[in-house]
């Protein structure tokens, strides 16, 4: 018989606090009764000896605090888990939200998993095709790995991870392969958007969609991401396939946790953000990846706009060093009419040499990418020169890269919305870019390379 209490002696903003309680734990779920008949959930954020502080998933208005009754549940936030899960839509805790049946569950597994043990670790070696030649051939992603979008408010970031989520696939031999999508603090309009274009896709039927909307509790923003890579854990270490999990947006769900940190009082840290802030962002980046004598993995792209632009942000800052590099969008780029709006210089992928070359991707990669780098940041600077100097002050060779720069930008950056290259087709565009210079400019492609696959 589960204990009753009405000793909730204060309510200040979405916590309330209950008076004389025992046996209660951090994280327990609480169920609040009001007078009327209704029924609220909670979860406990602090104990401290016999008082217990408690955040209300709907809020506190109108909770009589006198009549109130609360009643500790003696479990965290559990989500049922079944492979009937793809091709579904549900809230933050795992409720159905396209108005499909319940999950009949396998099992049901608390939403606060921990992160991999690193001496259970695989290395992550194996390439994954995003369809998008700027990843592919640049910022290759690797399975297993972390690889965060930085993005800026007004960037078209959901758009890309929608691209990413339609078109990503394994290369090589048949592999199950899924992807876990998670959206946190988002519009309807966008939520509409990523439930609509999965569905017209026909992705929706590999995909489990988690959303969380911006009307929604504090609370349940916090445990979205959390949720997902139960899903995903299941997905991959139960049923071994290989999953994907894209988080959008990381930033919605930081300033969550300011909020419910500000609620509780806590001593700030930079920019007011908890200054527990680093570790929480670990306990979920940490999550994925791949494990020994397993066959299944998990490849994270968390997706994060930069409050104005700015990289050396807590949230970009903290999630730089966690990660296994970053992929930046560029609101010059974009500006130019340039999507996705990659900007590729300071954007890297810490993994990529481990996922690319002869039976990953093709034996010219490695040299096929540094050549590109090198043209491209020789025209930029080429672009800046001409700014200060002048056109009169550039040489023909100067010219020449300023042209592949803006070819490059037009034609390998740039792609259509529904355009999938394979990683064949963004390598022969790289040699054709390439082609424009004579051979000894090409000093980054071993002969034999260059011999083989420069276009005749």
């Amino acid at each position: 018989m589960i204990k009753e209490y009405r000793s909730v002696s204060s309510v200040s903003g979405p916590l309330l606090v209950v008076e004389g309680v025992s046996g209660v734990k951090y994280a327990e779920l609480v169920e609040i009764r009001l007078p009327s008949g209704e029924r609220r959930r909670g979860q406990v954020l602090e104990v401290n000896r016999d008082r217990a502080l408690v955040q209300v998933f709907e809020g506190t208005r109108g909770i009589d605090v006198p009549k109130a009754g609360v009643r500790f549940l003696g479990r965290g936030i559990e989500l049922a888990v079944s492979e009937e899960m793809l091709g579904r839509v549900f809230d933050g805790l795992g409720a159905p939200r396209d108005g499909g049946p319940p999950i009949i569950p396998k099992q049901r597994l608390d939403i606060n998993g921990a992160p991999i043990n690193p001496c259970a670790r695989e290395y992550p070696n194996e390439f994954i095709q995003t369809g998008i030649s700027a990843i592919d051939g640049l910022n290759t992603l690797v399975r297993g790995q972390k690889l965060p979008i930085f993005s800026g408010t007004g960037l078209p970031h959901n758009r890309l991870a929608a691209q990413i989520a339609r078109q990503a696939k394994v290369l090589g031999k048949e592999e199950r392969f899924a992807v876990v999508f998670a959206a946190m603090g988002i519009t309807f309009e966008e939520a509409q958007f990523f439930i609509d274009d999965f569905t017209r896709s026909g992705a929706l039927s590999r995909t489990v969609l988690f959303l969380n909307l911006a009307d929604e509790p504090a609370i349940e923003r916090i445990a979205t991401p959390r949720t997902a890579l139960t899903c995903a854990e299941y997905l991959a270490f139960e049923l071994g396939m290989h999953v994907l999990v894209i988080l959008t947006d990381m930033t919605n769900y930081c300033e969550a946790l300011r909020e419910i940190s500000a609620a509780r009082k806590e001593v700030p840290g930079r920019r007011g953000y908890p200054g527990y802030l680093y570790t929480d962002l670990a306990s979920i980046y940490e999550r994925c990846g791949r494990i020994k004598d397993r066959t299944g993995s998990i490849t994270m792209i968390p997706i994060l706009t930069m409050p104005e632009d700015d990289k050396t942000h807590p949230i970009p800052d903290l999630t730089g060093y966690i990660t296994e590099g970053q992929i930046i969008l560029s609101r010059a780029m974009h500006l130019k009419n340039i999507a996705p709006p990659i900007d590729v210089l300071p954007s890297l992928s810490r993994l990529k040499d481990k996922g690319i070359g002869a039976g990953k991707t093709r034996e010219d990669h490695a040299d096929l990418f540094n050549q590109l780098y090198a043209c491209y940041a020789r025209g930029k600077e080429a672009e800046e020169l001409q700014v200060i100097l002048g056109e009169a002050a550039l040489t023909e060779l100067d010219r020449l890269y300023i042209d592949f720069a803006r070819t490059f930008e037009r034609r390998y950056i740039a792609q259509g919305e529904y355009e999938n290259r394979s990683i064949e087709t963004t390598l022969n565009l790289g040699w054709e870019l390439l082609s424009v210079f004579p051979k000894s400019e090409l000093k980054r492609v071993r002969p034999a390379l260059l011999e083989k696959y420069y276009p005749k």
